[in-house]
């Protein structure tokens, strides 16, 4: 039986036996005609292909700039028709049962430049000291002041920083104790800068167990206000709120720290990570670094 009676085989046994929707069966079509043609380029056929030709197949279509999602689809389709043909006994092996379905990259993360973090922290700042402020919207400009300088000091998930209480506070304000996922708890530093809006801020705080204490049911800042805080700062500083989020203050932490020439271990000690392999979403930063200090220094890159 000829290749193309093999697919429309494997068809007819998904729509009669499986109850396949018709849209499935044309995209089933399509991805093997497609498998089918990459096969015969390589003088081979669905019944004579190992994994040496699957995995080919999979590397053919990423070179080709296909999305792993999309690759996966078609790798899906492949499997189904590897596993008909071995289960009718037209060949007697399946060539897809130790081929890994394409995983897809994970993006870089988005990051605010320096400029626009100093931006960002100078224009809550200022808003602490502005003249025509009532005494209760200085307090909230300062603790928005405050949220920002942590935020951006230590690279704390913001569920880690609205939650902290006025006992994280050490050492004369310049370290924290953070309580992290699964109750883990870490020691960060603070900059100085931090470290002196902490203690403004502890100056005028009213006793209570929090650092960020707020009225509702758990007694301290959400993490929703704040996100919402944070994006009204940002419009006020000239940058999109659309590009802002506590996440990418996070972000911008471990990229500049890294960009500075922070070991990666280091980072990943602070941002809480407990696998160093979550912490190289960031390796791009050294990439860029590596790259720039060979073409800088190396005695045959071009002038």
């Amino acid at each position: 039986m000829s290749s193309g009676h093999l697919v429309e085989a494997f068809l007819e046994m998904m729509s009669a036996e499986r109850g396949a929707a018709r849209n499935t069966i044309a995209a089933y079509r399509r991805d093997l005609r497609d498998y089918q043609d990459f096969l015969e380029r390589r003088n081979a056929s669905p019944t004579s292909a190992g994994r040496e030709e699957v995995t080919a197949y999979l590397a053919f279509l990423d070179a080709q700039g296909i999305a792993a999602s999309s690759s996966a689809r078609k790798l899906s389709a492949i499997r189904q028709f590897h596993k008909f043909l071995a289960a009718d006994a037209v060949r007697g092996d399946d060539p897809t049962r130790i081929v890994a379905s394409p995983k897809a990259r994970r993006g870089l993360p988005k990051v605010l430049s320096i400029a626009e973090i100093d931006r960002l922290l100078t224009t809550a700042e200022a808003e602490v000291e502005r003249p025509e402020a009532t005494d209760a919207e200085r307090a909230l400009s300062g603790r928005l002041y405050l949220l920002l300088e942590l935020l951006y000091a230590t690279g704390m998930r913001v569920s880690e920083l609205v939650e902290l209480k006025r006992a994280a506070v050490m050492r004369d304000a310049g370290f924290l104790t953070v309580r992290g996922k699964g109750g883990k708890e870490r020691i960060v530093p603070l900059t100085d800068r931090a470290r002196d809006a902490v203690k403004a801020y502890l100056g005028k705080l009213e006793p209570g167990a929090w650092l960020f204490p707020a009225g509702g049911e758990s007694g301290h800042l959400s993490r929703q206000v704040f996100a919402r805080e944070l994006k009204g700062i940002a419009a006020r500083a000239g940058i999109s709120p659309a590009r802002v989020s506590p996440h990418v203050l996070r972000h911008a932490f471990a990229s500049h720290l890294l960009a500075g020439g922070a070991d990666l271990r280091v980072v990943q000690t602070l941002l809480g990570h407990s696998d160093i392999s979550t912490t190289q979403i960031y390796t791009h930063v050294l990439d860029e670094k590596l790259r720039s200090l060979v073409e800088g220094h190396h005695p045959l890159a071009e002038e």
